[in-house]
């Protein structure tokens, strides 16, 4: 009878310790399942710096350090008193989970679109035609362009063309609620249609310091709560969603040259000059990324959504 009783408190004792020795086993695997998970969220963020080369401040990289989730583990408390940590650096520690977590499920939110592409097999098709196109086609005419127009007067051109489509961004302003952002556009090109010899010029900038806001109605639609959609690409256009494929639609409905030109082919003229125009004076960039990237159709998307991601949060 003794011996079946300490048998008996020999089982109970075992099957707790097994009990403690689990739950002790599944709360350090879960704790190194957050660490782990927080420490690998986010690819790194050094392409978007090569595409986003359009001069305004909203496209420049961001200065902000980079996003690590560091886990400071809190002092444990006073086993003599029971109270908390005496010294106040362990309680100043205490919260870094929560705000390192909190960091990795904003990066999350940031590189969330770029995994949603299920026209991924049309898209890399349609992006291997676009790099032909611009292989054998666009970059050589750029070249022979670049070669026969200075590039001080690439710019001169530039200008002009971006002075003209001052409307969609004046209106993309109002309607997001940016009444400073319009008054910028319009004094803008007051300034530089009179002083900037029709557009040619920047004195808007270099002389008043009055910088460009670069809305478009994609943008306007992310700010009324539509979501992006998938991710397209279309031949002989750059990289867009389903939402900014509406908004530049809607944006080239908005542009001064459908009314100043009615025939279609005088718009389509002028915007192959823009295009060419802009090509050449991005020879250098482009060149550089293409030789520094290895998946040419992986960078681009991952720097397009990222900038478009941003500019809506804006």
């Amino acid at each position: 009878m003794t011996d079946r009783l300490a048998l008996h408190r020999l089982a109970t004792a075992a099957c707790f310790g097994a009990l403690a020795l689990g739950l002790t086993a599944c709360s350090t695997f879960s704790g190194a399942a957050r660490i782990d998970s927080a420490l690998k969220i986010g690819p790194p963020r050094t392409i978007e710096a090569a595409l986003a080369g359009d001069g305004d401040p909203a496209s420049a990289p961001s200065a902000a350090p980079e996003r690590t989730a560091t886990l400071i583990a809190a002092a444990p408390a006073d086993t003599a008193t029971d109270a908390s940590p005496q010294s106040a650096e362990p309680v100043a520690a205490s919260s870094a989970p929560d705000e390192s977590l909190a960091q990795a499920r904003e990066t999350t939110t940031d590189v969330q679109p770029e995994a949603y592409d299920p026209w991924e097999r049309w898209n890399t098709t349609t992006f291997d035609f676009n790099r032909r196109l611009d292989k054998y086609v666009l970059k050589p005419v750029a070249k022979g362009y670049n070669f026969v127009v200075p590039d001080e007067v690439q710019i001169m051109m530039a200008n002009g063309f971006d002075n003209i489509s001052f409307v969609p961004r004046v209106i993309n302003n109002l309607l997001q609620g940016k009444v400073k952002g319009a008054g910028r556009e319009v004094a803008r090109f007051l300034i530089n249609s009179t002083a900037g010899v029709g557009g040619l010029f920047d004195p808007a900038k270099d002389v008043f310091g009055v910088l460009k806001s670069r809305e478009d109605f994609g943008q306007t639609l992310c700010v009324y709560g539509m979501e992006p959609g998938r991710y397209v690409i279309v031949p002989f256009l750059e990289p867009l969603t389903i939402r900014d494929g509406i908004g530049k639609a809607v944006d080239s409905l908005m542009d001064p040259l459908s009314y100043f030109l009615p025939l279609i082919w005088d718009r389509l003229a002028m915007k192959v000059g823009d295009i060419v125009n802009e090509r050449s004076l991005n020879l250098d960039l482009f060149q550089g990324f293409e030789e520094s990237v290895v998946d040419m159709y992986s960078a681009v998307r991952h720097a397009y959504l990222q900038r478009r991601e941003r500019l809506c949060r804006e």
